[in-house]
């Protein structure tokens, strides 16, 4: 049996632990709390405030993630992976623990529900109860959690991740939260004691609180070096983001609630703190060795975002309840960044020691196929490209539509404009057709391929002729199939068939699609087929006595580092696109040339086997 109160109670609620909050929520709706005349309006003030409690670690959790405006400040310079998103998933059990509690002392003392809306001088009186008695509690209950059996059973969780985010700080126990909760309310229960309460001291001094709290486990500096040096006295009136990332680091100092006084005080200041603050603030760029330049799908999946929702971009995506609630909100995003956004840093995480990050051209899916926007779009990619090259990227991968042929030939428009390229410019198809190609069974004899004239569908049609497999080739287009037929050795060309209605491949039970089917263009395969695919989005899966591929993809070395978000279209934990490896394995191998335009068939084996060399494994 572990420690008392070591665990919550509702651990095996999951998300329905919400619920607890529904007896308060049913009062207060049965008596129209939110009306100034109702008798039970403390009802819906209480569940207000911890509405905007939640609200204000979840801001500063998005705005920790905003790479593109803090990655220079940084002190941890990694991501946050899925173990430490996991552990911290359920970090706001302390606001339904302080709830009751709050719930419980309005029940107790029925004054605190009837408070005026101000009085300045229970400001002055929870300031001074604050300094004189939170604080220092604070400080003597924290060091005291880190001896022995207390830090072992309790305060050990608060220590067990690398990366501080603002959900780290509601990642304790319940009796560490329960006496959290009493230290908050010293300086309110004072105030309202000597008579001088009020709604907007407990509103304010509560909401300051969280947001002190929050900030100071944000993992950015948010402080200039120089108000300190400014101002020396305030360096022990206000701890920053790198003062208490300090204590994380080092267990034995750095104490403090919010006010490095006291650390002072108690001999445990740690002598660098100001130093390192002085040095977080100023900011430093780490130049990443790869870069996988992407796009947003659509209005819906943009909101599966570390940016936004941390947990949600933490699983496979799939549309919720409160993803539609939010989309007019990301409907207005999609158009302030049509308008205003240019490429942006998005997440990064490290591989053996190298930075690899993820960039993304703020474009939505549908903006490619709008000819008045090509232009902007490659203009966007072309200064992403020109970026990575001045900062000594290695690698630049392009994701999905932004190696389109239409739009740019594959990348090869950016390496003819520019030949002094010293990044090198990848569209990472070549692992993208040897994963389709390895997922086809060993003693195939024929395929059916649609999309059978692109890039892709060129290299895989190729391929398989090759190895003696006779491939049908669904074109409406003659002249292509014969300019895609006469690249084939002259005793494999029998085996590439030009056919041009569904009907043809009605007995033939390995489709590989690179265009839309229909379900009614899927009723054509005979039961029992199976749909190879690499046409974006997946066709759907109509077919119950049929299978169905997933989109070309592999499974990242299990040695990477900093993880912690799903790449769109439903990609399981893990796993990033075929393309997106492609550019990976350019990069690890140290390969010289750009991989643009037209797919080198040759390669398709080198690239697969380099691959496996390196640890990534299909999905």
């Amino acid at each position: 049996m572990g420690a008392p109160l070591a665990s919550w109670p509702w651990d095996n609620l999951g998300s329905y632990k919400y619920l607890l909050y529904g007896p308060l929520v049913a009062k207060a709706v049965a008596s129209t709390a939110w009306e100034s005349g109702s008798p039970d309006r403390w009802c819906f003030l209480l569940l207000l405030l911890f509405l905007l409690r939640g609200t204000t670690y979840h801001l500063w959790c998005d705005f920790s993630n905003m790479l593109f405006l803090n990655r220079r400040r940084q002190i941890v310079r990694d991501g946050v992976d899925f173990e430490q998103v996991d552990k911290e998933w359920h970090w706001d059990n302390f606001l339904i623990l302080q709830f009751w509690v709050a719930a419980m002392a309005m029940y107790a003392f029925p004054s605190l529900r009837h408070l005026p809306l101000w009085d300045a001088r229970g400001v002055a009186v929870a300031l001074l109860f604050h300094v004189a008695a939170t604080e220092p509690l604070f400080y003597l209950l924290h060091r005291a959690l880190h001896r022995g059996q207390l830090f072992s059973d309790y305060h050990s969780l608060h220590h067990s991740v690398k990366v501080l985010q603002p959900p780290t700080a509601g990642l304790a126990t319940p009796l560490e939260h329960l006496a959290m909760a009493v230290l908050m309310a010293v300086p309110m229960a004072a105030a309202c004691a000597a008579g001088l309460g009020s709604t907007w001291l407990l509103f304010g001094y509560t909401l300051v609180f969280d947001f002190l709290r929050a900030m100071s486990h944000c993992n950015v500096e948010v402080f200039p070096g120089g108000l300190f040096q400014a101002v020396p006295a305030l360096r022990y009136l206000i701890g920053t983001p790198t003062y208490h990332t300090i204590h994380h680091m080092n267990k034995d100092t750095n104490f403090c609630l919010f006010m490095p006084l006291f650390d002072l005080l108690g001999g445990t200041l740690n002598d660098k703190s100001w130093e390192m603050q002085k040095k977080n603030s100023a900011g430093t760029e780490d130049i990443p060795g790869f870069v996988f330049l992407a796009h947003v799908v659509d209005v819906m999946s943009s909101m599966h975002s570390r940016m936004t929702r941390r947990s949600y971009a933490s699983s496979p995506y799939t549309p919720t309840l409160l993803s539609v609630l939010y989309w007019p909100l990301a409907l207005v995003a999609m158009f302030m960044l049509w308008a205003w956004a240019n490429t942006f840093v998005y997440s990064h995480l490290r591989l053996r020691g190298r930075l690899l990050h993820t960039w993304v051209v703020p474009r939505y899916g549908f903006q490619y196929f709008l000819p008045f926007a090509h232009d902007g779009i490659n203009r966007q990619i072309e200064t992403a490209i020109l970026k990575a090259d001045e900062m000594g990227v290695k690698v630049i991968s392009l994701a999905a539509l932004n190696k389109n042929e239409a739009l740019n030939g594959g990348g090869a428009l950016f390496v003819k404009k520019h030949p002094g390229l010293r990044v090198r410019v990848v569209h990472g198809n070549t692992l993208t057709a040897a994963v389709i190609l390895k997922e086809i069974p060993a003693g195939t004899a024929e395929v059916f391929l649609t999309g059978a004239t692109s890039k892709l569908g060129r290299a895989i049609a190729l391929y398989l002729c090759r190895k003696g497999v006779r491939v049908m080739m669904l074109t409406a287009s003659e002249e292509r199939f014969r300019k895609v037929q006469e690249e084939a050795p002259a005793e494999a060309q029998q085996h590439l068939v030009r056919v041009t209605k569904y009907q043809s491949a009605q007995h033939c039970k390995t489709w590989i699609v690179g265009k839309w089917l229909s379900p009614r263009e899927q009723l054509w395969a005979p039961a029992g087929t199976h749909f190879h695919q690499f046409v974006v989005p997946p066709i759907l899966r109509f077919r119950r006595d049929c299978t169905y591929g997933s989109l070309a993809a592999m499974r990242l070395p299990a040695d990477v580092q900093g993880l912690g978000t799903c790449e769109q279209y439903t990609l399981d934990r893990g796993v990033v696109h075929a393309c997106h490896a492609g550019g990976l394995v350019h990069f690890l191998e140290g390969y010289e040339h750009h991989e643009v335009g037209a797919i080198d068939v040759d390669r398709i084996d080198v690239v697969w086997e380099a691959a496996l060399r390196h640890g990534l494994r299909p999905a």
